[in-house]
């Protein structure tokens, strides 16, 4: 399914889930090189790229969304061809299209229908409203990064880790997402790659520094989540020690008293058992030895 939007001479196409009958079409009425199609039958994400050709180039992007769920980060990936008047991008759903089709703060500028006067500037526009939706996620995330840090203390410890290690894999996922792609877009920034338009330097670099302050709070995030996860495990592992150590000095406490009572509890004969005090003098020296082991313990700081 194939839907274009005009911008004067500049056209939009954006298709949707391709099929066989829509790659024949790209290939005969642009004669896109077939490396490029197969990169656009793959149903698997590729890893962000841009070739370059005499008359078009071939960018693959990614950009983050939340699953359903809305507690794991997914990768959303176009496939685009950026040709002199045209943009086709590829994807297996309508979302970009249908935002941009219905954003009037994107397809206006101060009121007026917006002026694409090449294809580059539809693209930077493309781009600039694609990195204003990546960055909604990725605040979402440091939002996150920022409760894990405030739940380290609270006594929910499950719920603790779930959270953490959520946060951890959405931060990670960003990260291996951004980074190839602030090199391929330092490259249109620094001219390195040429596109259509003399005039887009600047604008390729406000979305190099789009990249370059998402990516900044991406570094951040993750040398804070990983010390959450190594504090946490620090103080899981602390906590545990304490509770080992307390059933120890109580095992440790409870182990000649068990003893003495198992030898009472023998059907032989013992001293003292004919006494009518027996029970007050075996019960009294148990009791003796457990407050001597408590004041050794305490001497020894082992409580």
């Amino acid at each position: 399914m194939i839907e274009t939007l005009k911008f004067g001479n500049i056209s939009w196409s954006h298709v949707i889930r391709p099929d066989e009958e829509d790659f024949q079409a790209l290939k005969d009425h642009y004669h896109f090189h077939p490396l490029d199609i197969e990169d656009c039958r793959s149903p698997i994400n590729l890893r962000p790229k841009i070739d370059v050709y005499s008359d078009y180039l071939f960018l693959i992007l990614q950009f983050p969304i939340f699953d359903a769920s809305q507690l794991f980060v997914d990768i959303h990936e176009i496939k685009l061809f950026w040709g002199k008047d045209y943009l086709i991008t590829i994807g297996r759903s309508k979302w970009l299209f249908k935002e941009m089709f219905n954003s009037e703060k994107v397809l206006s500028l101060s009121g007026q229908p917006m002026d694409v006067g090449s294809s580059d500037s539809l693209l930077y526009r493309i781009l600039d409203f694609v990195m204003g939706e990546s960055r909604k996620v990725v605040e979402k995330v440091d939002r996150d990064v920022d409760e894990c840090g405030k739940a380290l203390f609270s006594k929910h410890s499950e719920k603790i880790i779930e959270k953490i290690s959520i946060t951890r894999k959405n931060v990670i996922l960003l990260n291996t997402m951004f980074k190839p792609q602030m090199i391929l877009f330092s490259k249109l920034q620094n001219g390195t790659i040429k596109g259509f338009a003399g005039n887009m330097l600047d604008y390729w670099g406000n979305i190099l520094d789009y990249y370059q302050k998402i990516w900044d709070m991406l570094e951040d995030d993750g040398e804070l989540i990983k010390g959450y996860s190594t504090t946490f495990d620090s103080m899981l592992v602390n906590k545990t020690n304490e509770v080992i150590k307390i059933l120890t000095l109580v095992s440790s406490i409870l182990l000649p008293l068990t003893f003495i009572a198992s030898i009472y509890g023998m059907n032989i004969k013992l001293p003292m058992q004919d006494h009518p005090y027996s029970f007050f003098f075996v019960s009294g020296s148990m009791l003796g030895i457990a407050i001597l082991m408590i004041i050794y313990f305490r001497t020894k700081r082992w409580m």
